[in-house]
């Protein structure tokens, strides 16, 4: 019994110190050396964005991505399905990648990304994610375009492809500067418009710049924008036309000078072109007018209208006429609502016609004065903005 004593004694002993030493080896409070990285493990860690399975995602370059730790990229390929490679952009460092243009929507991609780390150990990752598709996002349409030169009436209009209930959203979304210091204020017409200008018009000589941030906003239920974009517009020499519907004149000024009277015909009575002021927003040296596209039945169908400049969205313009006779300049109200100037078929450079569209600007001004029944042209008929007082103006922002 003894023996057996000195035995259990002997046992409970090196039981107390293995349990000893297992409290020490998985202590949480440290002291032993920290486990050895696998040799076979790439110490490389790469981030996707978006992250492997994600659906709408957005469409421009800042939503896709990849990046590298302690390590740098081999390679990085993002194909659409069917096989298209998308084209991406490496920084120099080699550590993160972006692709070099958007995205489509609706599309199903693949992002695959390989890293080496310093010891030559690799690490491979791969992403599928579909972007948004067209029917869960909007794209806005916007005006002036980058770079170019307008004149001082130009407004900045976005026009969205869908409906937007969340207007602060969109309008906070939008951030517009001028080296003049003037401040451009935002009004919406319906859900699908917001135009942008300052209470005056811009100051000539001024360079100004547009940035806007839809993408990934929340515009209305269940549908997200998808553009990011800034962008700059310079503008040129202040030049307001003036017509003068009672006289059949224009008067042309440019910084305030009076470059030039020219003789018009604007509408008869019965297709009285608007007063108001309107603003140059397309221009073509010619172009094809047809009455069915205005409502107008069967009034006209002129293939070759030379010096088209657009002032509506409904159809107004002024341009050359070399079909008019040339006694009815300065004279007669003939036209079905357009100001025609005197042109010649073919677009002489010397006739009055060919001299406007030469000096005009999108963005330029023109003023109707004493059209008989005309009425004043509606704010949101072109770039019309101009004909709203501005305190209705600031009132017709987000939250008024």
């Amino acid at each position: 019994m003894r023996g057996n004593r000195t035995h259990t004694k002997v046992a409970l002993a090196l039981f107390a110190v293995a349990v000893l030493a297992l409290g020490a080896c998985s202590s949480g409070g440290g002291g032993g050396a920290a486990p050895s990285p696998s040799p076979t493990v790439s110490r490389a860690r790469i981030t996707t964005t978006p992250k492997d399975g994600a659906g709408h995602v957005g469409i421009t370059v800042k939503d896709v991505g990849a990046s590298v730790a302690e390590g740098t990229f081999t390679s990085v390929t993002l194909t659409a399905q069917g096989g298209k490679a998308i084209p991406g952009t490496l920084a120099a460092a080699r550590n993160s990648w972006r692709p070099s243009a958007n995205l489509a929507r609706g599309t199903a991609y693949t992002l695959t990304a390989e890293a080496k780390d310093p010891d030559g150990r690799t690490a491979t990752t791969t992403t599928r994610f579909t972007t948004v598709s067209p029917a869960h996002s909007t794209i806005a349409f916007y005006t002036p375009e980058d770079g170019a030169t307008v004149g001082v009436g130009m407004e900045v209009s976005f026009r969205f492809d869908k409906p937007v209930t969340d207007h602060r959203a969109a309008e906070s979304a939008v951030k517009i500067t001028s080296s003049g210091g003037q401040q451009a204020v935002g009004h919406w017409f319906g859900d699908r418009r917001i135009d942008f200008r300052p209470q005056e018009y811009w100051r000539p000589g001024s360079r100004v710049t547009v940035t806007f941030d839809f993408d990934g906003l929340e515009l209305a239920k269940g549908i997200y924008g998808v553009q990011d974009r800034s962008y700059a517009f310079t503008v040129g020499r202040e030049q307001i036309s003036t017509v003068d519907a009672a006289t059949q004149q224009m008067t042309v000024q440019q910084n305030g000078a009076t470059l030039r009277t020219v003789p018009v015909s604007t509408g008869r009575p019965q297709y009285a072109t608007y007063n108001g002021t309107m603003v140059i927003t397309e221009q073509a040296r010619q172009t094809k007018m047809n009455s069915t596209t205005v409502g107008l039945g069967d009034e006209y169908d002129i293939p070759d209208v030379p010096h088209a400049q657009r002032l509506t969205d409904s159809g107004t313009f002024i341009h050359g006429n070399y079909w008019a006779s040339p006694t009815t300049f300065g004279a007669d109200a003939t036209s079905h609502g357009c100001i025609g100037l005197p042109d010649s078929q073919g677009g002489d450079p010397a006739t009055p016609a060919s001299w406007f569209y030469a000096n005009s600007l999108p963005g330029d001004v023109v003023i109707v004065r004493n059209s008989t029944g005309g009425g004043t042209v509606a704010p949101d008929n072109g770039l019309g903005g101009w004909n709203m007082a501005w305190p209705a103006w600031t009132a017709g922002r987000a939250g008024g």
